[in-house]
């Protein structure tokens, strides 16, 4: 899985990093073979912005935008939502009985 993470107009110090790391780490759980994942964090008029943009081979990429005041809490809402964002994914597969997203997208044709 591919990494990149990016602070436009705002400078994210190594705790920061580390935790968006640590949290990208744990998606592993749900066996989807993330490709790449690009994180921007972005300071706004009104607080920070967060994005997570994750490309999933066999699949539509997941974008989830999450703004607010303080910078921990728009990172761990932003997590939460990718979170349930790829369980829901993953729960998608399982449900289905196929053995992975690739199967799933032929089943659809």
């Amino acid at each position: 899985m591919n990494v990149n993470i990016t602070g436009r107009h705002i400078t994210l110090n190594e705790h920061t990093r580390n935790h968006i790391e640590v949290a990208l780490e744990s998606f592993i759980k749900y066996q989807l073979d993330i490709t790449t994942v690009n994180v921007i964090v972005s300071e706004i008029k009104n607080g920070v912005n967060v994005e997570f943009d994750m490309h999933i081979a066999h699949a539509n990429p997941v974008v989830i935008n999450q703004g607010d005041k303080d910078l921990d809490t728009a990172i761990d809402l932003a997590i939460e939502r990718a979170t349930k964002a790829l369980r829901r994914l993953h729960d998608r597969v399982i449900s289905h009985g196929h053995d992975s997203i690739k199967d799933l997208e032929l089943a659809e044709v």
